[in-house]
């Protein structure tokens, strides 16, 4: 009797768009450990906020659907508090927990301090300041857009250069998460909305919407836990190319309509701390960036010194540098994918060549900065390591 062999699984890569792709880039060595190996990072500040501003936003939507809760702003303490515990809960279920001096997850006056000021709990420190200002601030214009939210997105490409018996399969999926903004809802919105305001200002979403052959359309929206990226830096570039892909993504399922742009949030630009505002500083010395202050707010922020307070800049300079709007073209989707094809390539060719013996160094490529050099783990064994620092012994 002949036994037949089992052949190989057919298993096709999955790639998200932000977790995998928008990672590798900010460095390959650091993705190989926190991504592949599952070793979460000691100082996780990026990955921490990005993932607990996501949860507080779409968690504040669905108390604004479901609860009735209409009127803005919304209290601190009675309100967002509850959202924020919430969301602190099932990231430290992932192993999330919230680096120091970042967020109080007591719910009251405790006998431990913690890495509080006091024992007075809770404590409004940054990521429940930055939730509160999110919240209030576009939480009124937002949420009576939204038409579908929390919309997982998924296709499947051709792998860049595959070799048969050396590629691992001959496609590779990628994925996301967005909301999404319908016609519909945009139509029947308040001409209070400052959303609605902003695209009925852009040039380029205006030509799109008369140009349209239907009256139906779609705006995605995604929110960044950050600043404004300056012009020309590889977060302003991966975050077009982001969003494109998104929109590509959101074409493949069959309800959707065409999007005409998609809106990224940068949340850190309401609320800027003494880290942020050194950084607009210099990014308004250097006019590297494409929302530049003027009057009272460009003079507080060339005058200030990092020894004083945080000056107020106005309301529409903040809300302005909070939004960006990226209009959708065939030709931008296209040059997306075939980079984020690149990225996918230079993957699969590190996972190649440590399946064939080589060693992790040697598979991975890095990508030296201070910033993210300064807050990575593996900085004292990585051979091109910005960061300078020894390796000690705790």
């Amino acid at each position: 009797m002949t036994l037949s062999v089992r052949s190989k699984p057919y298993i096709i890569p999955e790639y998200s768009l932000t977790g995998d792709l928008l990672a590798y880039l900010t460095c390959g060595l650091q993705y190989r450990y926190q991504n592949k190996a599952t070793l979460p990072p000691s100082m996780p500040i990026q990955l921490w906020f990005g993932d607990f501003i996501h949860g507080v936003m779409e968690e504040a939507f669905l108390k604004w659907k479901d609860e009735d809760w209409k009127e803005f702003p919304w209290d601190w303490k009675t309100q967002i508090r509850d959202i924020e515990l919430l969301i602190h809960k099932r990231m430290e279920s992932r192993g999330l927990q919230p680096p120091a001096n970042l967020f109080c997850s007591y719910k009251e006056e405790s006998e431990h301090q913690g890495l509080c000021p006091d024992k007075e709990h809770p404590h409004k420190l940054v990521a429940s300041v930055r939730a509160e200002h999110s919240i209030n601030t576009w939480g009124p214009h937002l949420f009576p857009l939204v038409d579908d939210n929390e919309v997982r997105i998924k296709g499947i490409r051709e792998m860049p250069h595959y070799q048969k018996g050396v590629s691992r399969s001959n496609y590779y999926g990628i994925n996301g998460i967005i909301d999404v903004l319908s016609s519909v809802k945009l139509e029947e919105a308040s001409e209070n909305n400052l959303i609605l305001k902003y695209l009925n200002r852009d040039p380029v979403f205006q030509e799109k919407l008369e140009n349209l052959e239907s009256d139906r359309y779609e705006v995605i929206v995604d929110y960044k836990g950050m600043m404004r990226p300056s012009l020309g830096s590889p977060s302003w570039k991966h975050h077009h190319w982001q969003v494109q892909t998104y929109a590509w993504l959101r074409s493949m399922q069959p309800e959707s309509n065409p999007v005409l742009v998609g809106i990224l949030f940068y949340l850190n630009e309401l609320s800027l701390f003494q880290e942020d505002l050194k950084e607009l500083k210099r990014e308004v010395k250097d006019h590297d960036t494409d929302i530049m202050p003027d009057g009272g707010d460009r003079e507080s922020i060339l005058k200030w010194n990092p020894s004083k307070k945080i000056p107020s800049l106005s309301q529409p300079f903040r809300h302005l540098r909070s939004i960006r709007i990226i209009p959708m073209d065939p030709v931008s989707i296209k040059s997306s994918l075939e980079e984020f094809d690149k990225v996918v390539d230079d993957i699969e060719s590190s996972i190649i060549h440590e399946v064939n013996g080589q060693v992790i160094q040697n598979s991975w490529k890095t990508n030296p900065d201070k910033r993210t050099c300064d807050a990575c783990d593996y900085k004292t064994f990585c051979p091109s390591s910005y960061s300078k620092k020894k390796l000690t012994v705790p």
